[in-house]
Order: structure tokens, then C-alpha cells, then sequence
């Protein structure tokens, strides 16, 4: 059975949202890229919400010719959204209704693992359902200092135990947690 991997950045306070505006501390330095290229190498499918693919979409888009671009372009990709009609960036197929069965199937089916990027509706229900096997935090150090209860990795109501199997330390002083899933 396939893996789900969540890829998430996320600061000393807790907060998860608009990494694209925290301060830069050099995540896509050598290590930093050899570290997210680790993520993808053994996944053939993305996963993400909207608002993650609203972000990544400009971005990827323009890349190309290293490994980890145009793997990313390349990959396979899912975007749970109901308001997704067409999507523009290439091979992306929208799930509009139970994401939760539709992820439990992509699990099931042939192919290496799946990157599953940013931390909010998707992550927590996959976190409740027992899909989410890998968790990888990106903690930057420093505390953001703003931001609302949306903003923050918590959730009331989720739960989910998972046991530390990595850790990493980058040049920037980012810190990426490695846990995978474990006994409940």
C-alpha cells in the first residue's frame, strides 16, 4: 500500500500559514533542496488542498530543468476542491466529493507514495481516518508572532499519535522532525 507523506513548514509558535511571506532562512539551500528532493523521489503523486495549489501553482509553473522542478511538474497531481473547475498546472486531477474515500482508494492503488502538502482540512481528516504514515515538519526557528487559530497547526477535535524517526538539521538552522505513525 501506498504512503502518504505530509510536507509541512511550520514556526516555533505554531504557525502554519503563508510561509511564502516568513522570513527567508534558506530552505531551498543545498540541503534544504536535497531534503524536499528526498520527499519526492519516492512519490509519483502529490496531494494538496486548494489554497496550497492556489500557492504552489505561480511557482512551480516557472521552474524547470533541476530534478526537483520538474518532478513536481512532472508528478501526478490531486487538489481537493470544490470550486476547482479546470485546472491549469499539468496533470492535475481535482477530487470535488469525499476526499476522504477518494485518498483511501489512491492508497490502494499501484504506484510509489504520495507527497501531501500543507496542514489544514486534508491533513487533519487523513490524521482522523489513520492515512496520514509520515509526518515531516519543517520547524523554522523563529516565532511569527501573529496570526489566528487558522493560522496554527492545531485543530480542536484532532488526535494522532506518531513516533519520532528522523531529525535534520539545515544550515539555516531549520530543524525537519521526521514521525511516522504509530500506535493509537
Amino acid at each position: 500500500m501506498r504512503k502518504i507523506i505530509n510536507s509541512t513548514y511550520i514556526t516555533l509558535d505554531g504557525v502554519i500559514q503563508e510561509p511564502q511571506h516568513w522570513p527567508s532562512l534558506g530552505s531551498f539551500s543545498d540541503d534544504g533542496g536535497q531534503a524536499q528532493w528526498e520527499v519526492l523521489e519516492h512519490c509519483d503523486a502529490v496531494l494538496m488542498g486548494r489554497h496550497t495549489y492556489d500557492i504552489f501553482v505561480p511557482v512551480w509553473t516557472t521552474l524547470s530543468g533541476d530534478p526537483l522542478s520538474d518532478r513536481m511538474n512532472s508528478a501526478t497531481k490531486y487538489v481537493v476542491s470544490t470550486t476547482l473547475t479546470d485546472p491549469e498546472w499539468n496533470n492535475t486531477t481535482v477530487i470535488n466529493s469525499d476526499p476522504i474515500e477518494a485518498i483511501r482508494e489512491l492508497k490502494q492503488q499501484p504506484g510509489a507514495d504520495i507527497a501531501q502538502y500543507g496542514f489544514g482540512p486534508i491533513a487533519h481528516g487523513l490524521m482522523a481516518e489513520g492515512l496520514l504514515d509520515e509526518l515531516r515538519l519543517w520547524v523554522h526557528p523563529f516565532f511569527l508572532g501573529k496570526g489566528s487559530a487558522d493560522d496554527l497547526i492545531y485543530r480542536p477535535g484532532s488526535t494522532g499519535r506518531f513516533e519520532l524517526a528522523d531529525t535534520l538539521t539545515l544550515k539555516s538552522g531549520i530543524v525537519i522532525l521526521t514521525y511516522r505513525l504509530g500506535p493509537n
